[in-house]
């Protein structure tokens, strides 16, 4: 069973199949060549009495192989050597000597570890049952199961916040660690420490606008330069923002000339970036490869995306990102960068600003009054709730992918849900952030968006479907130097002057047009609501209700003719995808 589900895992590694196979252990690894193509990196590697199996990247594997040459009879030329030196030099604090992205599996004598990196780009799941098993993605878990079960916190959590937060999955009895976390098995027991936490930063290290301006600049000049290391053709994404423009004006500082893809739509050109790409492409002075799609292929990919994604994941740029990297494959890349993580580091969302401005009626000495009307006049748009959880002295902002308040899902869902509920999967996020020097509400901002809507969300999302095709998807802004340092920064550097992103552009104007700059931010947005109504598709969330009785049928009704008018398209999404896969696992 166990060669099976490993070989569910093919597409993360097709270069080579390494298996370790003992009384009682099975070790195994799918290999993705990226650094030293040699047969001799070829995972699981084992040095004595440790034995390695890693996913990712580390970066700075070279200057640590350096400082360690002394002390290990290095025999190869990869990164994942280098990792079991560390270890063996500085036990499990070797990690907070890596600087990269990884899910790392290291078993020493009879202790097993498992490591995700700081900011969660790589995923690291688990199960303890019989046996202690774990892997990158859920899939090769299910098989162990003795029996599939939805997690009722991975549901709520989901509708709240686009996907299931942290230690949960839809799979009862799955676990995932959370980024930054390490786990300990050892005596069939199981520990999980945090080893990493942004909040860690020193707050207001850098109170001046030029200093801030050129420390980040250096750390962002180093971090692409270091994720532009590869033995394999490289790519980049470019759409009309600042954040890919930025990617491709650095790799060209330091001398490399990216080929980059742009996604496009073929009956709703409205939604693509093609034009504004293509014109960021000539200022630039790079290659740019137009990828367009048509209704047909977004609904013919769908359900291998959502398939591929193991749970559901309310982000439906999943499927055109699936479609794009097909492409990219097909030209031999083996290495993607791309630009997440900028808009939470530099407050590229204008509603952190929004935020910011209610935020500020907090302050307000009578607001009973205020209270009373918000309580009696109920609205379930957005902007009542925030208001009413000013009056209510609760906590306003909670993540930037918030999707079902829960008053919303008390309405919709055959159950009670207290207000609030929410809260308690923000709890541990809550409590580090109050208990730290920080207190500017800015920095909880980025930080709970840096933990779940990107971790969790984003990056998930980017992990799947570009392991899907064998791709390795680089982030350069997502750098823990790079995020330590903003967040050692007087926090009202990036919000003073009411920009969005008014450092990163501070920075990169010396290399980008002013025309890339100034240009309105769109985002990876695409007609995936129009492509539902029209295939009909949008059915099926009414037909599996009718199987699952998860919900009450005249809210969700309700829901659904709200897509004519095109009111809460992501809540319907999200309500597609979680039906997909109630339908696959129960009906």
């Amino acid at each position: 069973m166990a060669k099976k589900a490993l070989a569910l895992l093919a597409h993360r590694g097709p270069d080579f199949c390494g298996i370790v196979q003992k009384k009682d252990l099975f070790f195994a690894h799918q290999r993705l060549s990226i650094i030293d193509m040699h047969s001799r990196s070829n995972q699981p590697l084992f040095h004595e009495k440790t034995l390695l199996s890693f996913n990712g990247e580390i970066y700075n594997f070279k200057e640590l192989k350096d400082e360690l040459k002394d002390e290990f009879n290095f025999k190869t030329q990869s990164d994942g050597e280098v990792i079991i030196a560390a270890y063996l030099k500085w036990g499990v604090d070797f990690v907070n000597h890596l600087r990269g992205m990884f899910a790392i599996a290291l078993l020493d004598n009879e202790t097993l570890y498992l490591f995700r990196d700081r900011l969660g780009k790589k995923p690291l799941f688990y199960l303890h049952n019989k046996a202690f098993i774990f892997a990158s993605e859920i899939k090769a878990l299910i098989p162990f199961l003795q029996k599939v079960e939805m997690d009722e916190d991975a549901l709520l959590s989901y509708l709240s916040f686009l996907a299931p937060t942290p230690p949960f999955t839809f799979f009862k009895d799955i676990k995932k660690l959370a980024a930054g976390e390490y786990l300990t098995f050892k005596n069939n027991h199981i520990e999980v420490k945090r080893y990493f936490d942004l909040l860690d930063s020193t707050p207001n290290l850098i109170t001046d606008k030029d200093e801030a301006v050129y420390i980040l600049e250096n750390l962002l000049d180093e971090s692409i330069k270091i994720r532009l290391n590869a033995d394999v053709p490289t790519a980049s994404l470019l759409s009309g923002g600042i954040d890919s423009a930025t990617l491709n004006a650095y790799a060209l500082k330091n001398g490399i000339n990216l080929q980059t893809y742009t996604l496009g739509y073929k009956e709703y050109a409205k939604y693509d970036e093609r034009k504004n790409a293509k014109e960021s492409a000539k200022l630039l002075g790079v290659e740019n490869k137009e990828i367009s799609i048509s209704q047909n292929d977004f609904l013919d990919a769908s359900d291998r995306v959502l398939q591929t994604l193991d749970e559901p994941l309310n982000d439906p740029a999943a499927v055109p990102l699936y479609l794009l990297f097909e492409n990219i494959k097909k030209d031999g890349i083996k290495v993607v960068l791309s630009g997440e993580g900028s808009d939470e580091l530099f407050l590229g969302y204008r509603q952190y600003f929004e935020f910011l401005d209610i935020q500020s009626f907090s302050k307000l000495k009578n607001k009973n009054w205020l209270k009373r009307y918000f309580h009696s006049n109920f609205s379930i748009n957005r902007e009542w709730e925030y208001y009413k959880r000013i009056f209510d002295d609760t906590l306003l902002f909670r993540t930037s992918g918030e999707n079902f308040t829960d008053l919303q899902k008390n309405l919709l869902l055959k159950r009670n849900i207290k207000d609030n509920h929410s809260l308690h999967y923000l709890k541990s996020y809550r409590e580090r952030f109050e208990n730290s020097l920080h207190t500017d509400e800015s920095i909880w901002y980025s930080y709970i968006d840096l933990n779940l809507f990107q971790a969790e969300h984003f990056l998930t999302k980017l992990d799947r479907v570009s392991m899907a095709h064998s791709i390795e998807s680089r982030t350069p802004f997502l750098d823990h130097k790079l995020a330590s340092a903003i967040f050692s920064i007087d926090p009202k550097l990036r919000y003073k002057d009411g920009v969005t992103k008014s450092l990163l552009k501070s920075i990169v104007a010396p290399h980008i047009s002013e025309k890339i700059i100034l240009r309105r931010k769109k985002g990876f947005s695409n007609p995936y609501m129009e492509y539902l109504v029209q295939s009909k598709r949008i059915s099926l969330i009414k037909e599996v209700n009718q199987k699952s009785a998860l919900f009450k049928k005249e809210a969700l009704d309700a829901y659904i003719q709200k897509t004519s008018s095109g009111g809460f398209k992501q809540h319907i999404w999200g309500l597609y995808v979680l039906s997909v896969w109630l339908k696959r696992q129960f009906f």
